[in-house]
């Protein structure tokens, strides 16, 4: 019987550790965003015009941890406004996992993390988690991750198929911009300056022959830094591309450099410059000089009004972008005014000759305001003021025969509904 009794009270122990060491917590974000899109992404033409839509996110985080596993599972929604009929028996995208994974600790140091999960390093120029886009980015990835006190390292890895098919087919992946990665990130703190390292391997399959597959892998590695004192800041970035894609040798590079400083503790000026690298429009070279910054947050770069890297500009003549953002708060609304000037680093020809490297200035302002603790108001306005040279590249009319703008207001509502501990 005593034996007994303390076995009990040993499982009872244990099972209330463990329970007391539970969590689960929900929360649910609607996010729709209004937007007036008058030469978004390219310049307009003589025969388009303006559109006016809203799109919206609807997501369900649902969150589960104790001491050693997690577990979280985000449940979406995203759809434009009117896209299905007031009487639809269904949504027309239906719901999606944007993220179901679980993450496993060894030890207070060593962890591993399987599903899909959204990866985000940095300041998100080469891996981002994409919030911008109403769908955002995930992975479905497998990581195994270091984390000490202060130093940190993840290895990723992952494999990509259009079906659970037992039989290879003659067609290349292409649901998803690459077949198989595999990465390695890390990152230390030296007193106020953060450094990291990524090293990546992007494989793509193409069609080798009209009945073979090929599989080329092209190589992103390089280096970021930041360094957050008192009045200055400064963050740096340089990346180098090598490898193959598809027959093709790469050879591309990225460098951008970041000068704040903090006027006072609300006012702040930010001084920057990125180059990417390109290729003559005239040129008979097969290599691939263009710089990609594969699955950054691109928006966040080069403009709000998404004209270079968002789907579109590959393959291009480069970027140089030299920008100044000033933000600054009037009462309880937060400011954020950046200009950017964009030039061409490598040359625009057309019938045969050389345009001028200055592609345009574009104005972004943005406001954000809270309202409550759960409901963030966010605003923006920008304007294109294109050069004839953007207009031999991108095609559409340039400053003097038309305006090219943007705004949009976008309400964010994330509130947490449920928390339990136990």
């Amino acid at each position: 019987m005593k034996i007994t009794k303390t076995i009990y009270l040993s499982l009872l122990g244990l099972i209330t550790g463990n329970a007391f060491a539970q969590e689960f917590k929900t929360d649910i974000q609607i996010r729709p965003r209004y937007e007036y899109t008058n030469g978004f992404g390219t310049l307009l033409t003589p025969t388009t015009e303006h559109t006016s839509f809203i799109g919206q996110r609807s997501r369900v985080n649902l969150n589960y941890s104790d001491d050693k596993l997690s577990i979280k599972l985000s449940l979406q929604n995203v759809h434009t406004w009117g896209d299905a009929s007031t009487t639809t028996l269904a949504s027309k995208n239906g719901i999606a996992a944007f993220e179901a994974f679980a993450e496993y600790k060894f030890t207070q140091k060593w962890s591993t993390k399987l599903g899909r999960q959204s990866l985000s390093y940095d300041n998100q120029r080469i891996i981002g988690g994409l919030d911008w886009a109403t769908q955002g980015r995930s992975f479905d990835a497998a990581l195994i991750k270091y984390k000490g006190a202060k130093s940190q390292l993840d290895f990723g890895y992952a494999l990509n198929a259009n079906s659970e098919a037992k039989v290879a087919s003659a067609t290349p992946y292409t649901s998803d911009i690459f077949k198989d990665m595999q990465y390695a990130w890390y990152h230390t703190n030296i007193k106020k300056l953060g450094v990291s390292l990524l090293a990546m391997n992007v494989g793509r399959e193409y069609a080798k022959t009209p009945t073979e597959i090929g599989l080329n892998y092209f190589q992103t590695f390089g280096t970021y830094g930041k360094y957050d004192g008192t009045k200055i800041g400064i963050d740096f970035s340089l990346y180098g591309q090598t490898g193959k894609i598809g027959n093709n040798e790469v050879s591309a590079w990225e460098a951008a450099v970041n000068l704040g400083y903090a006027f006072t503790p609300k006012f702040k000026a930010t001084l920057g410059y990125e180059f990417l690298s390109g290729k003559d429009q005239n040129s008979t070279s097969t290599v691939v000089k263009s710089f990609a910054p594969l699955f950054g947050t691109n928006h966040a770069f080069n403009g709000f009004m998404d004209y270079f890297y968002v789907g579109n500009h590959a393959n291009s003549v480069g970027l140089n972008d030299l920008s100044l953002k000033i933000d600054f708060p009037i009462k309880k609304v937060n400011l954020s005014l950046a200009p950017h000037v964009f030039s061409a680093p490598n040359k625009i020809i057309s019938a045969g000759v050389e345009q001028d490297s200055y592609l345009g200035t574009e104005i972004d302002l943005t406001a954000v305001y809270k309202f409550t603790k759960d409901i963030t108001l966010i605003g923006g306005y920008s304007q294109m003021f294109a050069s004839d040279s953007m207009v031999v590249l991108k095609g559409g009319t340039g400053l003097n025969d038309t305006t090219n703008n943007w705004a949009y207001l976008m309400i964010n509502i994330n509130p947490q509904v449920f928390s339990t501990k136990k």
